[in-house]
């Protein structure tokens, strides 16, 4: 009786199809870059204008605004721009209502970014931030409450990374969420305002936006370059620029 012939097992290529496993950083990027080609189709396309908007979100009546957070949430976690948002919602509603309906959006969005990197999508975020991402979370594991609050005055930021970056860290959601929520309403109501006022910028509340966003510009430049190359805190030396932002 001849003995059976043992042969080895076939190469994974001659197995079949494998299911490969996305790279988290190529499911989080192709979530954003759907979300955006999208709005961008829709908007080249025609089919969107303040009036259609407009019209769009009157359908829905008494529920608009809560309509216009869920779309402004999501748009924002895929990193659409958060002051054309905040002005969308000033040319829906007003300033009076656009303004707590833009900063509950932002608001709920820096949680999501926020929750997603923690729960979800951590390493992505890693991956795709690189040393960016890394600087930021460290700026906020130092600092906590206050670090999310100095950000969110400052201007020029990419708030919707820092979102990310900050759910590497061990800052509580409450903390985080309380911090963006007041650091952001000056600069969401100017947005607010300038939206609201599309058309007729002699209007009272579009000069005082105007006036806190350049204040707010000036006295973010004077803070970064005293955090930077303060007494104390040059930027030659370790102290220094671990003090300054990321």
């Amino acid at each position: 009786m001849t003995d059976p012939v043992v042969t080895d097992p076939p190469p994974p290529e001659a197995r079949g199809p494998r299911r490969h496993k996305l790279h988290p950083g190529i499911r989080l990027g192709g979530l954003a870059v759907a979300m955006v080609t999208a709005f961008v189709i829709v908007a080249v396309s025609g089919s969107l204008s303040a009036d259609r908007v407009r019209d769009w979100i009157d359908g829905f009546g008494a529920a608009g605004p809560i309509v216009f957070i869920v779309v402004s949430t999501v748009l924002s976690c895929a990193f659409f721009p958060g002051p054309l948002l905040a002005g969308a919602s000033g040319l829906l509603f007003g300033t009076a209502l656009g303004t707590p309906v833009a900063i509950v959006a932002a608001t709920l969005s820096a949680m999501a970014a926020c929750s997603l990197s923690r729960w979800v999508a951590g390493d992505a975020v890693q991956k795709i931030g690189g040393r960016r991402v890394k600087a930021m979370a460290g700026f906020v594991e130092r600092r906590g409450f206050l670090s999310v609050l100095y950000i969110r005055l400052l201007p020029g930021v990419p708030y919707t990374l820092f979102n990310y970056a900050a759910g590497l860290t061990r800052v509580s959601l409450v903390a985080f969420t309380l911090a963006t929520a007041i650091g952001g309403a000056p600069r969401t109501f100017a947005y607010v305002a300038l939206g609201g006022s599309f058309g007729d910028f002699g209007r009272p509340e579009t000069i005082v936006a105007v006036a806190l966003l350049v204040a707010m510009a000036i006295g973010g430049i004077v803070v970064v370059r005293f955090t930077r190359f303060g007494p104390g805190r040059g930027s030659s030396s370790p102290d220094g620029r671990s003090a300054g932002l990321p």
